[in-house]
């Protein structure tokens, strides 16, 4: 193929780091096409004042709505996306038509100098994050530490924490390797502390499921282990009924030709945890998840889903 192709992105620097990597890798295996970036604001970007769960079901879609209304109106013709971000349910005429080698998917504790773990965190320290599901994780834990919303880019949020409005930030280590700030890392936190998001980690390229040609295209940055392990996650998700703002998680591993599924469902307080964990054929990715959420439902997931 010949031509032109556009990829939508946000406007901050790690999406930016993400879609450039994309058209590199892109341009390497097609250098007869041509690949233009534009920038398209979300919905995510112009609201900062409001923590994540506060907006509850207007957050759906948050940081994708637009970039996906560009797509169907064909202003562009990708869009590269957190794949943790991406709700599980697409719009009509929309497919994820590759996910890409999954980077580190653990949290990461970013800290102030004196703080070497999180186990070193002193009592009544403020920790940063807009994520319920670390949140009830983190309370899970330490019920001794305060849990402040943390809204914004990388750097700002990095910024606030140099400036003393934070004590500790937990962010996704693979955004911290992205952006060349590995050594801004206190700790990788283990998952059996806190179980990473659905899908973090990975970059998902999505695209109209009717353009083959581009499809066939963008299937060249496709990774399977990583597919795999992202479809088994994400359909415990979508079993759970729940999106990437409520306090679930899972981590899939692909091994031995099998996929080894753990997730977990908090109440947002962290005083109630269920786990659960299983293990399907690579074959079918889908079937693994819903029924490690199946599971869960049976225990009383939905009871605490409900609450948050």
């Amino acid at each position: 193929m010949t031509g032109k192709i556009i990829i939508g992105t946000r406007a901050s620097k790690l999406a930016l780091w993400q879609t450039n990597w994309v058209k590199g890798e892109l341009e390497s295996a097609f250098p007869d096409i041509k690949i233009e970036i534009e920038i398209i604001t979300t919905k995510g970007d112009r609201i900062l004042d409001v923590s994540l769960p506060e907006l509850g079901e207007q957050g759906k879609g948050l940081f994708t709505k637009e970039l996906e209304e560009a797509m169907i109106e064909g202003r562009i013709d990708l869009a590269v996306h957190s794949l943790k971000d991406l709700p599980t349910e697409l719009p009509a005429g929309l497919e994820i038509a590759a996910i890409c080698r999954r980077e580190d998917a653990r949290d990461a504790l970013v800290a102030r100098p004196g703080t070497g773990s999180f186990d070193q965190i002193p009592s009544g320290a403020i920790i940063g994050t807009s994520s319920l599901r670390r949140q009830a994780q983190i309370r899970a834990a330490r019920k001794d530490v305060i849990m402040e919303p943390a809204r914004g880019n990388v750097d700002t949020r990095l910024g606030k924490l140099d400036a003393g409005l934070y004590d500790a930030l937990v962010l996704a280590s693979a955004g911290l390797h992205r952006l060349g700030l590995r050594d801004r890392i206190t700790e990788y936190i283990s998952e059996d502390l806190i179980l990473p998001a659905v899908g973090q980690g990975a970059l998902a390229i999505e695209a109209r499921a009717h353009d083959e040609a581009i499809r066939e295209i963008v299937l060249a940055l496709d990774h399977l282990p990583t597919r795999l392990e992202c479809r088994a996650e994400r359909a415990f998700l979508k079993g759970l009924g729940g999106g990437c703002l409520v306090p679930i998680a899972a981590r899939c591993r692909f091994e031995d030709g099998k996929l080894h599924l753990k997730g977990l469902v908090a109440n947002s307080e962290g005083s109630e945890i269920m786990r659960d964990s299983t293990i399907g054929p690579a074959n079918d990715p889908e079937s693994t998840g819903r029924r490690l959420a199946d599971r869960l439902l049976e225990r009383g997931a939905d009871r605490l889903l409900e609450r948050v």
